[in-house]
């Protein structure tokens, strides 16, 4: 699975999960810059026309321009959730657990389209 990940998370878990072999890129990437700070349906459009799952925090959005999606019969990309206290922002280990368990779901072969919460443990 090709991964976007959302402006909340560092560039530093791209590059990390990068050097575990998996194709990820970061919207502070130079590529993607220009997400920074974007509408969240400019960056669910940038996932859709990379065939890229997106990881975010921001389920409420998300979930809505994805039920949007999904009434208009449009495609969306598949989400990936964290919650900010599953995995705190600027707490010293929290790019690592990332790391972890997205490593573990990323490796993970996953039927059909569906989005998920990412659990600390693995997916």
């Amino acid at each position: 699975m090709r991964l976007l990940l959302d402006e909340m998370y560092p560039a530093t878990l791209a590059e990390q999960l990068r050097a575990r072999g998996h194709d990820v890129v970061s919207v502070h990437d130079a590529a993607y810059h220009h997400l920074e700070g974007a509408p969240d349906a400019e960056v669910c459009a940038a996932a859709i026309a990379d065939d890229r799952a997106l990881l975010t925090e921001n389920v409420a959005d998300f979930r809505r321009l994805e039920t949007d999606a999904l009434g208009r019969d449009a495609p969306s990309p598949r989400l990936i959730f964290t919650t900010n206290r599953q995995f705190p922002r600027g707490q010293a280990g929290t790019v690592g657990r990332l790391v972890l368990a997205l490593d573990a779901a990323l490796a993970e072969p996953r039927e059909g389209s569906a989005s998920f919460f990412l659990e600390a443990g693995g997916s």
